[in-house]
């Protein structure tokens, strides 16, 4: 028999995918590389079957059409499901009515008479339509890059206007169960209602998002998924704790903070960080790194906080937390919400996300307990070792010249020139240096390699810094 196909080999059409590729945000971004190589490797592909369920080929009756090929506009399809269970036929949906609402081809009243829906429904149709397309981000899996997420472009450059064209592709892993890759037929399988039954929703999801990210592969362990409940419980409970603590006006002025301490104006500072690196993470679908931010690490920051006596910030940063982890653990959110006496359908899914606002960046204090972090530790350390109780603990800070050498070796690293060799012989020019002799070079060479290992935020931090460690200690 003749068999019908896609003529994926064309190269006007695949020059066009190629643009709409280049156009589009590709998460993980080095995969785009592969895009545009199977978007060269894809030749002409059958499209039509004789057996099984599916749809007619328009063009011939006999023929049904192949389950890919048919499957790379449904997001289009989502938007008008809900309209086709009030009684629209399907004989009513006529080429008129689709190129209308889809292609913006027609007239409505063509569409209407075509159809024989009323003018109402067609245009809160198209409202729809026009709200939700083009499509924000498609997330599938890495094995379906040079099938499914290639014929989707093609089929969209080749039926939608510019404006229609995908904005983003999301690429995630597999998942296993317990080790083992999962299976319909032969087992192991846990199923998404499943899960959700055994383990709650918020579980499930928190577990899921921050198991693995982007390309990584997961893999479902209970264990690991009872911990995850455990964790949500210590947060549930701690946001119980403090609405109970806490007046309504206290929540009422939560975002009223004047006259801070130290500890204050670290943890806002140290929060802003956190907002910073959650929203770059949920825009690159980094969903593990966007929830050690916006939970792990910020539990151990609320930790320090306490410990080091704050308290009256603890309204603000529950309003900020529960909005921060509600994308995760949505339902869990909105009860803590509801309970912070925000009524009149005030819901946390309506509600701005956290932004990140640099004014309450505070790099000295974020720097000085860092520094008072470090010491307790090291402190710490030594008393388990020497085993003794002391009664005086003395605490000697950094010379001035070494805090001079370290500034030095910042400034030339900054100007993109740090070398130790330059450093050296920039240093033994001061007469004030040359007193110390050989120990500067020594110190150098620590201070050089050092730098050489610290991120950029870090060294900017430092750069800023008026920090005096004498005060802070």
């Amino acid at each position: 028999d003749l068999q019908w196909f896609l003529h994926y080999s064309n190269p006007g059409w695949k020059r066009t995918v190629t643009e709409c590729v280049d156009q589009m945000d590709i998460i993980p971004e080095e995969l785009r590389v592969e895009f545009h190589n199977k978007i060269e490797w894809l030749k002409d592909k059958a499209c039509a079957r004789k057996k099984g369920l599916g749809t007619k080929l328009p063009f011939d009756k006999a023929w049904l059409i192949e389950s890919l090929a048919d499957s790379t506009i449904y997001m289009s399809y989502y938007i008008l499901a809900k309209f086709l269970n009030e009684d629209i036929g399907a004989e009513q949906l006529t080429n008129t009515l689709l190129d209308y609402i889809l292609l913006d081809i027609g007239s409505l009243e063509a569409a209407s008479i075509s159809s024989g829906l009323e003018r109402e429904l067609i245009e809160k149709i198209k409202t729809d339509f026009s709200y939700w397309y083009p499509v924000d981000i498609r997330t599938s899996g890495k094995d379906l890059v040079p099938n499914h997420l290639l014929f989707f472009l093609f089929h969209h450059v080749a039926i939608f206007g510019r404006d229609k064209w995908p904005k983003s592709i999301a690429i995630n892993g597999f998942v296993s169960l317990e080790g083992k890759k999962m299976s319909k037929s032969k087992g192991p399988l846990l199923t998404m209602n499943e899960a959700v039954h055994l383990y709650g929703a918020d579980v499930t999801r928190m577990y899921i998002l921050s198991s693995a990210e982007q390309t990584q592969d997961a893999d479902w362990k209970n264990d690991k998924v009872e911990n995850a409940k455990k964790q949500l419980e210590r947060f549930y409970s701690f946001a119980h704790q403090i609405i109970k603590s806490f007046s309504s006006n206290d929540f009422k002025n939560r975002h009223e903070y004047n006259d801070l301490d130290h500890i204050d104006k670290w943890f806002l500072s140290q929060l802003q960080q956190r907002i910073y690196q959650t929203n770059i993470s949920l825009k690159q679908v980094k969903t593990r790194n966007a929830l050690q931010n916006s939970f792990f690490i910020l539990f151990n920051d609320v930790k320090w906080y306490q410990r080091r006596g704050g308290s009256r910030l603890l309204p603000y940063i529950l309003d900020v937390w529960v909005r921060l982890m509600a994308p995760f653990t949505p339902h869990l959110c909105e009860e803590i919400w509801d309970n912070m006496e925000h009524t009149n359908g005030n819901f946390i899914s309506l509600t701005q996300y956290p932004i990140y606002n640099s004014e309450l960046i505070d790099i000295d204090a974020q720097l000085a307990e860092e520094l008072v972090a470090k010491t307790l530790e090291d402190m710490d350390e030594i008393l388990k070792v020497i085993k003794l109780k002391p009664t005086t603990i003395y605490l000697y800070s950094t010379p001035k010249w070494k805090k001079y050498v370290f500034m030095k070796a910042l400034s030339m690293n900054d100007q993109g020139n740090l070398d130790v060799g330059l450093l050296i012989k920039e240093l033994m020019k001061e007469s004030e240096m040359k007193k110390y002799g050989k120990i500067v070079p020594k110190y150098a060479q620590k201070v050089v390699s050092e730098i050489k290992g610290m991120s950029d935020e870090k060294i900017s931090f430092l750069l800023k810094s008026n920090l005096n460690e004498t005060e802070v200690l």
